[in-house]
């Protein structure tokens, strides 16, 4: 949440549309790409393989995406979902999406879904007493096993 207050509203460039634009999937941690959205890993994740489902246009809200555009994001959202069941088996997960500052928006003008896997018992002590959160797997490791399990689901392209 530091890292979050330090940054909000001084980012300088959507990292969303960086990652879009560019091809380099394992470089910016993009696990899925579609027509109208995008798929990448949090590189400040609250859990492991907590991604982040984008459009690929940039709006700041929900409301400002085509049918299409809105369609193919929730997808996207659970084709993530059904791959990360796969290969982590949590024990369930939170959703988010945050549509402004005041709503806990990191990155504002970009609207996305956050997806964050869940385990019984994956809270400790680490963020109340050393103000940290243990991930205990690289991010691209990470990345490898999402986009491996990703390819493996067989499901009509979006």
């Amino acid at each position: 949440m530091s890292y979050i207050e330090k940054i909000a509203g001084k980012v300088s460039r959507c990292f969303f549309c960086e990652a879009a634009k560019n091809n380099d999937d394992k470089n910016n941690y993009v696990v899925y790409r579609s027509k109208y959205s995008i798929a990448l890993l949090n590189i400040y994740p609250y859990n492991n393989a907590h991604v982040m489902v984008a459009p690929i246009r940039h709006v700041p809200s929900i409301e400002l995406l085509t049918d299409e555009e809105l369609l193919d994001l929730m997808k996207v959202v659970n084709i993530v979902l059904k791959a990360i069941r796969m290969e982590y088996k949590p024990d369930g997960f939170n959703l988010g999406l945050n549509i402004g500052r005041t709503a806990g928006a990191g990155i504002e003008s970009h609207v996305h879904i956050h997806i964050v896997p869940r385990w019984a018992g994956d809270t400790n002590f680490m963020p109340v007493l050393a103000k940290t959160k243990v991930i205990p797997e690289d991010l691209e490791k990470t990345w490898e096993r999402l986009k491996k399990a990703i390819q493996s689901i067989s499901l009509t392209p979006v």
